[in-house]
């Protein structure tokens, strides 16, 4: 049975007995007829005439033409099921793909703010507030303070470096403002200590003291950042804050709290915080992914050589 013949009986397997959707065998068939015709072009048209080197070889081939990542990792995969249907199937012996690897996708940098456009969002004249008598003495006071809840948020989510979840799931007594650190819950429900200082904690004291209790409801809760009916705030409603003050004063579209705690990370670097330090702030279980801010580092620091080397730009 050669390679055509069996890629026939792949996808009526995969139909039959896996009951996959006819997009995914459109999707599968188009990946692997590629691959079999690469193969043909090089005198291989038998299963067991294919060998890993002509499969590494077609991945790098994918790689050359600027197939993207993502797409060389699903023909990649793609290959490898092919392969272990024939060796189950008893159509071939060898599965040249058994031990391959998935090639590895590039690290996406970090989307990071600048320190002007931080410094431009957290500008405390954004959050003055003007009555409005339309409204009335208690929707204003309710608008007032959800203003400045604004503001502590993300003055905490750049101060702290949090997740959005770690924000919206923050209780009172997790605020020790006279210790000036906060408690933080994080992924796998670990606790890490983080430090709230400067005007990260100048906002949350006069937030919890001055504004918070106007937005508290009828039903009491121990939630940090409530919304305008009293409840605890939710990441979606983060998430419009972010986009909103985002857009308006830092000129960044679609601004994700995520960008902040990237911001934080970055920032910390460049100021000469050492990694491993960073990498216990954002409560990162491995290094290697707090190294990803080195490469952002990296660039700040090049910037800052060609300006300030007098022979940096000589040729």
């Amino acid at each position: 049975m050669n390679l055509e013949r069996a890629l026939d009986e792949y996808l009526d397997y995969l139909a039959i007995e896996r009951g996959a959707s006819p997009n995914t065998i459109e999707s599968y068939g188009r990946d692997l007829r590629r691959y079999i015709d690469y193969l043909a072009g090089r005198g291989i048209e038998q299963p067991q005439q294919v060998t890993r080197e002509a499969v590494i070889e077609y991945v790098s081939a994918l790689q050359d033409v600027g197939l993207a990542p993502t797409s060389v990792e699903r023909a990649v995969s793609t290959c490898k099921g092919f392969h272990r249907f024939m060796v189950v199937e008893r159509i071939c012996e060898e599965h040249p793909t058994a031990d391959l690897p998935l090639p590895k996708k590039p690290a996406r940098l970090p989307d990071v703010l600048s320190r002007e456009q931080v410094a431009a969002m957290l500008d405390e004249a954004n959050f003055a507030y003007v009555d409005s008598p339309a409204k009335g003495p208690r929707r204003n006071a309710v608008a007032r303070a959800s203003l400045q809840r604004d503001r502590t948020i993300l003055e905490v989510l750049y101060g702290c470096g949090l997740r959005v979840s770690e924000l919206c799931g923050l209780d009172l007594r997790e605020v020790m403002l006279d210790e000036e650190i906060v408690r933080v819950l994080g992924k796998g429900s670990k606790e890490r200590i983080v430090p709230i200082m400067g005007s990260a904690a100048r906002a949350m004291g006069e937030y919890l003291e001055q504004w918070r209790p106007t937005l508290v409801g009828a039903k009491p809760t121990s939630a940090v950042f409530l919304n305008a009916r009293g409840g605890r705030i939710s990441r979606q409603s983060v998430h419009a804050i972010c986009e909103k003050y985002g857009r308006i004063y830092a000129g960044r579209e679609g601004l994700h709290p995520h960008t902040l705690r990237h911001s934080f990370a970055t920032h910390m670097l460049e100021g000469g915080a050492d990694l491993r330090v960073v990498q216990e702030l954002l409560g990162h279980a491995s290094i290697a992914t707090t190294q990803l801010y080195t490469h952002v580092d990296r660039t700040h620091i090049r910037m800052v050589y060609l300006e300030a080397h007098p022979r940096a730009r000589r040729r």
